[in-house]
Parts: C-alpha cells; structure tokens; sequence
C-alpha cells in the first residue's frame, strides 16, 4: 500500500461520485461477514493484517464507513461492547428486524427517509472502514516495518480520511452513550458532534458529490434514525473541540474544500436549488464575511435570469430565500420593493432542513441570522406570528436572545401552543436553543409549566427528548427546574397525536414493545411520560441524574412503562443501576 495512489481515487459505478479529496494510503477494510463472526476486544489493523482479514477497497466493494469516538486512549472500545453493540445493529439493518427512522422533527413533517431493501442485501456482502481496522496503529509494532514507516503510514491514512468518506456507500455514525474507560467522560452523540475531526468527517460525507448522502445514527441496536440536519447546519468543523489545537485550521482547510467543491458540482450539475442554498451558506459554512452586492450582481451571483425570475421562480430558492439565507437586507428591502412577499410560506426544501410552510421570518431564525435582517423582514411586514402546517412560529425556533428581543417588541405570541403540535415558544427553545435563548424567554415570563396539547410535552420534555446532539440541554434543564418546572410532568396529548399514540400502543400490544421500531414505541410511550421518563427513553445519563436529584418518582406512563422499563426497551444499560435503585426505594 505504502503512498501510492489508492483506488478511492477512481469512481464508483455505483453512484459515479466526483472525488475531490486527495488519496494518499490504500483503503484496507474489513468484510462485514467476518466483523459478524468477531467476538471481544476488537483486533487492530495490524493484527486483522496477519490473520488475513483485510482488503483493499476497489470501488465495486460496498463501503461502509463507521464515525465513533474512542472510549480508551489505545483502544476505541477496550471491552469489546461497542463492538457488540454494532454487531447486532449491522445484523438488524441486515434482516430488516432494525428500521432506520426520520428524526421526531422530520416525521411531524412527513418526510420518509427509510433503509431500501437492496441497500440491506448490499450491506451483508459490504466491507468496513473503521480507524482502528484500516488505518496503522504505531502503539502496535509490524514485523519488518520501523516505527518510522509506521509514524509515517498512519499520517498518510489519517489525511486520507475525507477520500475514505467519499469512497462510501453507507455511512453509519457508531454513538451509543458509553464511559469512557480511563477518563471520567461520557462517549455520546453529543460528544461526537462536538469534535473537529468527527464534524469533518460528517461534513465530507453530506457534501459529497454522490446522490446518496444519508448519515444513519446508531444510538442502540434497537434504534437508528436518519441526521437531523439541524445538527450540522450549527456545527461547524472550525468551531469543534480538537486534542491538538494545531490540526484546527488544517482540518477546517478540508471542510472548505469540501464546500467549494459541492457548490462547483451543483453550479454544473444541479438541482438548482441546492447550489442557491449551498451558495448562500457559503460565508456561514466557512466563517467568511457576507459580500455586499447590487441588486444587478446578486442577480447574477444566484443565477436568475432577470428580476422577474428571482421574483417568480417556482424554485423554493427564489430571491428572497437567497437573500435571506445570505443574510442581506438591503438587497432583500430592493426585491420587496419590487413586489417580493416576505411573507410566502417556504416549499421545496425539505431535505436541507427546511419544511414547507415555514414563514420567511422563522427560516431567519432558524439559521440563526444577524438581528438586523429580522429588524427590516419585520419593518417590510412580515407575519410576526405566521405558523407553519405543525402550528410552530418564528419566535419558536429563535436562536438567540436579540432574536427572542425583536420578536417580542414585534408582538410575537409567547404563551401560546401551536396546534396541532402544540408546544409554545419556551418548550421549542427547550429543545433546540442555546442556553441564553431560553433565559431571554425565562426573563420575558414565559410559562414553564404551559398547559400541553398535541404532542403534550413540557419544556423540560423537550430538554429531554432533543439532548441528543444538544450540549446545552443539561443547563437548559437546570434552568427550567430553578424557574420550577415541573419534574414530575406527565405528558397529555390531544387531536391528531393522540391518535397516533393510541395507534402506536395497539401496535406494541400486538406485536410486543421491544419488538416494534423505535419510533413505535415512542408514540406508544407519550401519553403520561414523565421527563424522567423521556430522558430514560433516549438513554441520557447527565438527565437523568439530575431529574432523579430533583425529586423525579420513578413514575409509569399511561402505559404502565417505569422509567426502567423505557431505558431496557430501547438498551440503555447504562441507566439501570441509577434507575434500579429509584425503583427499590419507591
């Protein structure tokens, strides 16, 4: 293998992706027939070397590529249950016993990304890409290789890491919560998200220039779900944690060519409205300053063919979506002069994250744009409190306390639910805001116990329910108890979700709770799920124990499902012991 050029270089038939990243060390991977039959602490490369057990990846070979994070400073999974853990999931997306489900945000939705039959039948004749299976490991001497060639191999692999991901079919992202084994850290999704190197390797795989660009996340063998592009969109590789500092603007250096080269690919290849809306983000993606354009050059900058276009298009990216993402008010005051309408619902842009029926105001604040463009969208009399089809607003998804400021001088609804989701502006910031956001809405006197309708969460359910990816969840929880939220809260669903639960509990009673799909038990679970329960159900640890210090019973749903029994259905074990002694006491 050594430097020579690897066959990653080359396009795969099956998708006839356009690589842009550099190969400098041959791809060695592993079969996933053999990675079945594995058992224990995992083998290393050069070990899976001598017994024969690696390949060089040639682009008819289905790849897998695997992100984790390493619960050991020499081994990623010492005791081998990471290992396990994967095993069973790949063995359930296999068989079809494990569905790979949209997040809880895309369902209410109606997206339906879902796991193809044939991707299944080409994963059990797949191969793996795992650092610890195919990159060179220095801490492990190799007859007749120096420690310098191997100092040298492994740097060679780790820079090849972003042509790895482009080489791959699937791309799984390894994230159940598990301690590490020397540091006093817990290993999640959370903690994935926020390094540099595990962001870098998420941003290569969503802008590859393939058709396929999933990312499933496995958080148990029981439960996989597709991305939440939320959790991208706000993560970016610039501003994630690094062990050595010095790799920061190397490896944000591969994060940029990966933008570059996305929007090249679109610009010539289409859909157009992607390349708008990468165009758009460029600035934001890559931490550059926003251009100042005539209304002649954002025309042409945007690729309309005339006002009239930017003004009309049926495209959703037309030119007030590309001036708003572009975070420009001068140019998007020109186009309402011109008749634009700042108040046309968004369609056509589902799959970036943005549903349709968001109001131009609430996808300014979902993507977390400067005050000043909500200052002059409000001046140019944009509905303040427009809901989409789910009843959410634009002071719901505000990212920031000048956002929560603005809203509210604007007269924007703070205690109401939005039917037929019916959670209020607090209850979303719990979910998906930053902690300042939330104290801005504390501050403002929103109510921390609303009562609930639709979906039937609280803030704090909501804390709960999206700590996943979330680091601010555990203070936002903090917050909310101190403001006396209600930590024995049982969720009471109403309208159209109260169907849903009620259809997704006949289903447990037929074919059994642990049996059904992730996101079966969940609507089965609802109705009179406390957030010790919820934070039970998504397997978080740091909330759980602070429900638990703030007094949580270890109360069962209308169900009959304890917080126990939420964490076992869904294999989090990790909770058992805490949870076990609530239960002995109680």
């Amino acid at each position: 293998m050594g430097n020579q050029a690897c066959s990653c270089e080359r396009a795969s038939a099956r998708d006839s992706p356009v690589f842009v990243h550099r190969c400098m060390f041959g791809l060695s991977v592993v079969k996933v027939s053999d990675f079945l039959r594995m058992e224990g602490r995992p083998l290393c490369h050069q070990q899976l070397q001598q017994q024969g057990l690696l390949h060089e990846w040639v682009p008819s070979m289905f790849l897998i590529f695997v992100s984790h994070q390493w619960l050991g400073r020499f081994c990623p999974d010492p005791d081998g249950q990471r290992m396990l853990l994967l095993r069973q999931a790949l063995q359930g997306l296999i068989d079809g016993s494990l569905q790979v489900e949209p997040p809880v945000v895309g369902m209410i939705y109606g997206t339906a990304e879902e796991l193809s039959p044939d991707m299944r039948r080409e994963m059990a004749n797949g191969y793996l890409f795992m650092d610890w299976f195919s990159i060179p490991q220095i801490h492990v001497r190799q007859e007749g290789v120096s420690e310098e060639m191997l100092k040298i191999n492994q740097e060679l692999a780790i820079q090849s890491i972003p042509a790895y991901v482009e080489s791959a079919s699937l791309f799984l992202v390894l994230a159940p919560e598990m301690q590490h084994t020397e540091l006093e850290v817990i290993c999640n999704y959370t903690s994935w998200l926020s390094r540099g190197w595990c962001r870098l390797e998420l941003w290569c795989r969503l802008l590859a220039n393939r058709a396929d660009t999933s990312v499933i996340i496995l958080h148990s063998a029981t439960e996989a779900e597709f991305i939440f592009q939320f959790d991208w969109q706000h993560n970016t590789i610039r501003d994630g944690e690094f062990t050595v500092e010095s790799d920061r603007d190397e490896v944000a250096k591969l994060g940029v060519v990966a933008v570059e080269s996305k929007i090249r690919h679109l610009q010539a290849h289409g859909p157009i409205d992607a390349y708008r809306f990468y165009l758009a983000h460029r600035p934001t993606l890559l931490g550059f300053a926003a251009q100042d354009w005539s209304l002649e050059e954002f025309l042409q900058h945007f690729s309309f063919a005339s006002l009239d276009e930017a003004l009309t298009t049926d495209s959703g990216m037309d030119g007030t979506l590309c001036a708003l993402f572009a975070g420009d008010a001068n140019i998007l005051r020109l186009l309402v002069e011109h008749g634009a309408d700042v108040s046309r619902p968004l369609r056509g842009l589902n799959k970036l994250g943005y549903y349709d029926s968001m109001s131009p105001l609430a996808v300014a604040t979902r993507s977390n744009q400067h005050p000043v463009l909500l200052k002059a969208m409000l001046e140019l009399r944009a509905d303040v409190n427009a809901r989409t089809h789910a009843g959410v607003t634009a002071l719901c998804l505000a990212q920031s306390p000048e956002h929560v400021r603005i809203l509210l001088e604007a007269r924007a609804d703070l205690q109401s639910p939005g039917l037929p989701v019916g959670i209020t502006p607090l209850t979303a910031a719990s979910c998906f805001a930053n902690v300042e956001t939330v104290a801005a809405m504390l501050a403002a006197r929103c109510n921390v116990n609303p009562p609930m309708e639709g979906f039937g969460w609280s803030p704090l359910h909501g804390a709960a329910l999206f700590a996943r990816g979330n680091r601010h969840s555990p203070e936002k929880a903090r917050m909310l108890l101190d403001h006396r939220a209600d930590v024995n809260a049982r969720a009471v669903t109403s309208g159209l979700f109260k169907w849903v639960c009620r259809l997704a509990r006949a289903q447990t009673a037929l074919s059994g709770f642990s049996a059904c799909a992730a996101k079966t038990r969940f609507f089965a679970s609802l109705d009179g799920i406390t957030p010790l329960g919820m934070a039970a159900l998504v397997g978080d640890r740091r909330l759980t124990e602070m429900f638990l210090e703030h007094g949580a019973g270890e109360m069962p749903n209308d169900r009959g499902d304890g917080p126990e029994d939420l964490a076992n259905a869904n294999q989090h074990f990790q909770l058992r012991s805490m949870l076990e002694v609530v239960s002995v006491t109680l």
